[in-house]
């Protein structure tokens, strides 16, 4: 089956089954490689715990990564586009590792505190933190989510940014309106966990009184579309990064 390159996102009509195939853009061929097989969302296999998605071992320098000033950096990005790459990618790649794998499969058990842990942003800096060696970087490092803005999507950003000189490059700008479309996704993602857990009340009504609080199986629905949706995002990004990259750089694998 074919796709027509960087259209709009392909959200599923069969929610409830769950087996998304995200769209995987190639410059040759521009095709699909079939759907992705996905479990039952009740599939009774063990729940993921906090331990899968903080990786506290990953020392000062993913530590000192997370924390990057994601504000817009434009000017000589091709002079540095090769430290660009080694500095970012691996955060991307290990990103999209985990969308396409474990963060598939809380949705699958509708794992909600699962789910918001891995979409979660580390905590600001606190009075405590001024007192550490470090600043409490690190530990507050160690809180963000497996694919959260702070440790995935600054990275991304950046990388986008290493392919533009003194003037945005129509490539910069076509990644990073891909990166801001997958902070929509994911901040919607950690939303409807926190309202599935009780956190967060629905939004509406007069003054915001007598809004409906969404069923089960709504919020299950959602999530799904949310997934489905920045999966599509993130291969789009992943095609405008690949595209004429040079040829000494490994490509950026799709979901």
């Amino acid at each position: 089956m074919y796709f027509k390159i960087l259209s709009t996102a392909v959200i599923l009509t069969q929610v409830a089954a769950f087996a998304p195939s995200f769209r995987k853009c190639d410059v040759n061929k521009h095709q699909n490689d079939g759907p992705i097989s996905m479990g039952n969302p009740e599939s009774s296999s063990d729940v993921q715990t906090r331990s899968n998605f903080l990786s506290t071992s990953t020392g000062a320098i993913i530590a000192a990564g997370v924390f990057l000033d994601s504000r817009p950096t434009y000017a000589r990005g091709r002079a540095t586009l090769e430290a660009a790459y080694d500095r970012y990618t691996p955060r991307i790649i290990a990103g999209g590792k985990f969308y396409a794998s474990d963060l598939r499969k809380l949705i699958e058990k509708n794992d909600w505190n699962g789910i918001k842990l891995a979409t979660a942003e580390p905590p600001k800096r606190s009075k405590e933190d001024k007192s550490k060696i470090d600043g409490g970087i690190q530990e507050r490092a160690a809180q963000a989510g497996q694919f959260s803005d702070a440790r995935v999507l600054v990275a991304a950003d950046l990388f986008a940014a290493s392919f533009s000189d003194n003037s945005v490059s129509t490539k910069t700008k076509s990644m990073k309106d891909k990166v801001e479309k997958l902070r929509v996704v994911v901040k919607e993602m950690n939303l409807t966990a926190r309202r599935a857990l009780g956190e967060e009340k629905a939004e509406g009504g007069l003054f915001g009184f007598g809004a409906k609080q969404p069923s089960a199986n709504e919020l299950a629905n959602t999530i799904r579309k949310l997934y489905v949706e920045g999966g599509n995002e993130w291969n789009e990004y992943v095609f405008a990064a690949n595209d004429s990259l040079p040829i000494q750089l490994a490509k950026l694998p799709y979901l």
